[in-house]
């Protein structure tokens, strides 16, 4: 039987915390300052209490149980409003003196538009602060939001647990991009005739399945040929620059994208196709002042890159 909370030390769970974060005993103690010894002492102590092993080690990696990823959100969200309310007016959130990393789910359309206006801003305001960005597959953004593996997801509009928050951070039209001296195709309005008798490129990470594209032909019963199938918008971009083949991609990125690029770019023959980009965050973080900050900004970022292109 789990002991009563108020016979538990408080002072465990941001142990606990940690080693959820870190999946390490030794890289917790060292995020903690504390000796791994002490770590050790702690966790035990919270196992005996809790009546659960909470983790179990899996070569170099600590993994949270069953129990333990149940309990993460409800102790982050405890500590994140225990921290906001010893915070006093005059202990807000310092960008300028603040030495943190933040860890960002973002796929490689989306970094073009949100990381160059981001980190100028952080290397002008908060020097201290570093980004790390990793791609957090969608079917386990909640649970990376909830455990704090990342601080923020940026992806497209999908249903999620009423525990992630969200906000639309762009709506952008498709395009087709093709080489500037396209034997068929030159500048004004793209046919569907045109488009669907073309071979094209197709953007995924992953192996198999259509595109937002792909779609939008499917409910006309339309199907175009798929001549490549690749995981980057650059290296699409120039693949489509040395081959009569066509690209489908969001119209923001596209314009940044072919930059380097004599690529022309055409509406897509059908409507209306969109890319629908969202920010998301874990309803714990909601009132945090950092991850305020954070989200703040990330749309602030955005906005300045679609005003200047």
């Amino acid at each position: 039987m789990a002991t009563p909370l108020s016979k538990i030390d408080l002072n465990l769970f941001p142990v606990f915390d940690a080693i959820v974060q870190t999946g390490s005993l030794t890289a917790a103690a060292r995020e903690l300052h504390l000796s791994q010894p002490a770590v050790s002492h702690a966790l035990a102590r919270l196992r005996e209490h809790l009546d659960d092993p909470l983790f179990v080690r899996q070569g170099r990696r600590m993994l949270a149980t069953p129990y333990a990823r149940q309990l993460t959100p409800v102790v982050r969200q405890a500590l994140s409003h225990l921290q906001t309310g010893l915070r006093s007016p005059s202990q807000g959130f310092v960008p300028a003196l603040a030495e943190r990393e933040f860890t960002l789910g973002m796929r490689d359309i989306l970094e073009a538009l949100t990381l160059p206006g981001l980190m100028a801003h952080i290397r002008q305001h908060a020097p201290g602060i570093t980004v790390n960005c990793i791609q957090v597959e969608r079917h386990d953004i909640a649970d990376a939001l909830r455990q704090g593996r990342v601080d923020a997801v940026v992806d497209i509009a999908m249903p999620l647990a009423a525990e992630v928050h969200h906000t639309r951070l762009v709506l952008d039209q498709l395009v087709v991009v093709a080489k500037a001296n396209h034997p068929v195709i030159q500048q004004g309005p793209l046919r569907l005739d045109t488009y669907l008798a073309a071979s094209h490129v197709l953007v995924s990470a992953r192996k198999q399945g259509l595109g937002i594209e792909d779609h939008e032909l499917s409910r006309q019963g339309l199907r175009r040929q798929i001549g490549l199938r690749c995981r980057h918008y650059f290296a699409a971009c120039r693949v489509v620059n040395q081959t009569d083949m066509l690209l489908t991609m969001p119209e923001q990125y596209a314009k940044v994208a072919n930059q380097l690029f004599d690529n022309q770019l055409h509406t897509f023959p059908l409507s209306p196709a969109q890319l629908d980009a969202h920010l998301y965050w874990h309803a714990g973080s909601d009132e945090d002042p950092t991850n305020q900050w954070l989200r703040t900004q990330l749309v602030q970022a955005v906005q300045r890159e679609l005003k200047a292109l």
